[in-house]
């Protein structure tokens, strides 16, 4: 699967269904290689102009399901950085 493929998903919290949004970019271990985490952007207040919401980062642990449609996850996002 390419990153193509898997930022045409939504992201799906299992705990409550809540749609997180879908996957930015990925975080990998600088020293092993290892796929890390999902990063999630924040959401645009009116087109951006507004500022946006805190990016969300998944553990790559968290997720549960790939499916065709949505992937499916088993946790709290932890805040990323904030976008102005």
């Amino acid at each position: 699967m390419t990153l193509r493929e898997l930022s045409g998903k939504d992201v799906i919290r299992l705990k409550n269904g809540e749609n997180l949004g879908r996957i930015d970019d990925l975080a990998f271990d600088e020293n092993g290689g290892r796929l890390q985490s999902v990063i999630l952007r924040g959401r645009a207040h009116c087109f951006g102009l507004l500022g946006c919401e805190d990016d969300l980062i998944l553990p790559w642990e968290s997720i549960r399901s790939i499916g065709t449609d949505v992937v499916m996850v088993d946790a709290d996002p932890l805040p990323g950085k904030h976008r102005r």
